[in-house]
């Protein structure tokens, strides 16, 4: 599944890295702490996180995350927004709760 097809299907916005969207879903990864990030997660993941720091963006980046989902509505600060489109790396939004948007990728089969 492609990450446009998984912010389609539940709704989510996309606030940086929109030319990136064709990028391959192949799980998903949730944590706050980058270095747990940099330990567990793996390329292709759809990374759920609370953090909204640019240095999201270096980590994601550096993984080949498909993308990174802050969820909660957490506000994203203009200069991580603007690091992740120099990088094209995709930070999607929702307003849910992180357990309820691992819930719904994994009712997508993510």
């Amino acid at each position: 599944m492609k990450v446009s097809q998984v912010v389609d299907a539940l709704e989510w916005r996309v606030l940086a890295g929109a030319g990136k969207l064709d990028s391959e879903v192949n799980g998903g990864y949730v944590a706050d702490l980058l270095s747990c990030v940099m330990a567990g997660a793996q390329s292709g993941d759809l990374w759920i996180t609370l953090q909204t720091h640019a240095n999201i963006v270096a980590v994601a980046s550096l993984l080949n995350i498909s993308a990174i989902v802050v969820a909660e509505g957490a506000p994203v600060p203009e200069t991580t927004l603007s690091k992740a489109e120099e990088q094209g790396v995709p930070v999607l939004s929702t307003a849910e709760p992180v357990y309820q948007t691992v819930a719904r990728m994994v009712e997508l089969g993510i």
